[in-house]
Order: structure tokens, then sequence, then C-alpha cells
């Protein structure tokens, strides 16, 4: 027992404690971010793909091709990435009924698992960006609130707005608003620009610096209005609007009824 309590008592031992418990820390974290997906078996992956493929020609040929070679009316598939049919199709932003106008966001047409289905199929005929996995969006571990605001006034605001309300483009198109964007398809955006919208690779913005965009975007959206009505935050032309309309409205009443009290 002496022997047992002089070991106990060794200046070595408490070091070696921390430096096993830091271990298992790691290790239990490690693990835990390698669980959050847990990546489909062979042939999982091929049963989606197989039923993407099924729907894709259901719903999608009609414009892209039946080999997703695309067409006059719509482009070509091979090569855009399981990404850009996360956001294109979750969204509801595709299938739509006029190619000729920008795609609005809706509700969409197929559920998780069916896009989930038709990404597979379209990652199956060439690579391209793929949906970013959850540990990825750790934006609230892995971005910084002040360098995303900082990169997106650099990068977003001239076509979103400094507010990220969105804004209207040349030629009839406009860019959406940010707010109330599910962060995998802010990713998603960035990484495939959609539409308008220019891609933003990795070495553009660091998939670090995307997060803190990300990280800004949440944040602006929880900030309270402490001037009032925020108008939609998109600037002083809707405040000058109000102004104008507003005060006119009562210059114009003020009048009429000086002129009826005169008589």
């Amino acid at each position: 027992m002496k022997k047992l309590s002089r070991h106990r008592r060794h200046r070595a031992v408490a070091p070696l404690l921390l430096i096993f418990a830091l271990l298992g820390i790691g290790t239990t974290f490690q693990v835990a971010g390698a669980t959050t997906t847990s990546p489909l078996t062979a042939e999982e992956r091929t049963a989606a793909i197989e039923e993407g493929r099924e729907i894709f020609l259901r719903g999608c040929s009609s414009c892209h091709g039946l080999n997703a070679e695309g067409g006059s009316i719509a482009p070509s598939l091979i090569g855009v990435g399981a990404a850009s049919v996360d956001f294109q199709v979750a969204t509801g932003r595709m299938p739509m009924a006029d190619m000729s106008q920008q795609a609005m966001r809706k509700a969409p047409v197929y559920n998780d698992e069916e896009v989930a289905a038709l990404a597979a199929y379209v990652s199956s005929l060439a690579p391209g960006p793929e949906i970013p996995s959850e540990n990825m969006l750790n934006y609230e571990r892995d971005g910084e609130v002040a360098e995303g605001g900082e990169l997106f006034r650099t990068n977003c605001a001239m076509c979103h707005n400094f507010a990220g309300q969105g804004g209207a483009l040349t030629q009839g198109k406009y860019a959406p608003s940010v707010m109330g964007v599910e962060p995998v398809h802010i990713y998603e955006a960035m990484i495939t620009g959609p539409q308008s919208m220019p891609v933003f690779s990795d070495k553009t913005l660091t998939p670090k610096e995307k997060l803190s965009i990300i990280k800004w975007i949440k944040a602006a959206e929880k900030e309270p209005q402490l001037g009032g009505v925020a108008l939609g935050r998109v600037g002083p032309v809707t405040e000058g609007l109000l102004v104008w309309t507003l005060g006119l409205g009562l210059l114009i009443g003020i009048a009429v009824w000086l002129a009826a009290k005169a008589k």
C-alpha cells in the first residue's frame, strides 16, 4: 500500500493523467465529428443513383436532355456537382416552367430523399462541388462575425445590399435576400454560382471565410431594429419614398382643408 501511495504522489502522475484526459477528449470529438454524417455504402449509393436517374428522366430530361447534356432551353448538368442540384432543387428553384425567367425560391417539388437521389445521380456523371457536411458547416465554431461582415461588404453587398436584403441587377434580374436562408444553401451558392452569381472558389474565399460570412448573416438576422420600422433595410430609397408620400399627402390634405375652410 505504501508503495502504491508513493506512485500516486509521484510528480509525473498529474501530467500523465492530464495528457491521457486530453487524448480521450480529442478522440471523443474526432469520433463524434466523423459520425455526424454516415457515408453511404456502395449498394446504397448505387440504389440512390438509379433512383435519381429515374427521377431525372421523369422530371428533368425534357429540358436538360436524356443524358443531362443540356439543350437549347437548359444548360448541361454534367460536372455541376451535387451541391448545385441540392441548391436548385431543395430551394424549389428547379424544376421551373419558364426557363427565360429568373428562378425564384418556392416550395420544393421533391422531398429530401428524392433531392439526395437526384444529387447522387448528377454527381455520378462527372466530378463537381459536393454538398458540404454538417461538420464542415459548423460556422459557430469556425467562423468569425467581424471577418464575415467585412467579407460580405467587400464581395456580396454590391448585389445583395449591405444588409443582405437583396437588390436589383441589370436586364431585369435581381439578387435575392440572404436573410432566412439555410447555411448549407448559402455555402452551396458560393461554391456553385447560380444564375448571375459568380463562383467563389476556395482560392477566392477559403472555407473558413465562407463560414465567417454565414455567421455574420445569421448574426444580422437576430439584430434588433433599434430605429423602429426597418422598411426592408434596403437603404434611403424606401425611407425617402415614405417621407415624400406622407409629407406630400399631409401638405395636400392641409391645403384642401384650408381651402374648404376659407369658403
